[in-house]
């Protein structure tokens, strides 16, 4: 079944690209389409100034490319530590480089490094979204593809994961958030992608919507691009 059409979306460093649209839009279609995981039947995937629409996907996170995947996908029976140090497997490095990396995860989540030696599966559910994104940047990525990080969380720890997502765009880093959290969505996204049945319908700046009713008139159908 084709579910999308015509998408057409940038995502720049040190940016937050929100695509919003309500459940079926199509949205994890797309971060799949990006990632490698659905294949793309007509149009083209770019990464740093290259078409890698035939690229697998194991390559697209050799070169700079992460997934979060949606349902703080982690390894409960490995502790902490061994689920971001299974996240740089793709860097090809000994355990005793990767330790750097591993600190700098635990200074972005402090919880994570109070619990390193704990089962992942043990934490709570805001604690196994913090380290699913944290394994995701063991991999060293320009591109971060988060997709629904708020879902099943309370809404101090939904604050709580976007302001680390806010921290890494400062950092650089580019990121594609796929969210329907629309207030949480909008409180670090610099750009915004609304899609409806598959095709997009809003495409503006951030800082250009300040009435998130226009948001909800694109979720239900009545604002084209």
């Amino acid at each position: 079944m084709r579910v999308v059409w015509g998408v057409d979306l940038d995502v720049r460093p040190g940016q937050v690209t929100a695509l919003l649209g309500r459940n079926g839009a199509g949205k994890t279609s797309i971060l799949r389409a990006i990632s490698g995981l659905n294949k793309v039947a007509a149009g083209s995937v770019e990464f740093d100034g290259s078409d890698i629409s035939t690229m697998p996907a194991h390559r697209r996170v050799r070169s700079g490319m992460a997934y979060v995947q949606e349902g703080k996908r982690v390894f409960h029976r490995q502790t902490v530590e061994q689920n971001l140090l299974l996240g740089g497997y793709t860097r090809r490095m000994r355990r005793s480089a990767l330790r750097g990396d591993v600190e700098r995860i635990y200074d972005l989540f402090p919880i994570l490094g109070d619990k390193r030696g704990l089962l992942a599966g043990s934490m709570s559910g805001g604690q196994q979204q913090m380290l699913a994104i944290g394994q995701a940047l063991m991999s060293n990525p320009t591109l971060l593809l988060l997709d629904e990080p708020s879902g099943g969380l309370a809404p101090v720890v939904v604050g709580e994961v976007m302001e680390r997502v806010r921290a890494l765009k400062e950092t650089g880093l580019a990121v594609l958030l796929v969210e329907q959290a629309v207030e949480a969505a909008m409180s670090v996204a610099d750009h915004v992608v609304v899609l409806d049945i598959g095709k997009v319908v809003m495409d503006s700046p951030a800082d250009a919507i300040d009435d998130l009713a226009v948001l909800r008139d694109a979720y239900f159908g009545r604002t084209a691009s």
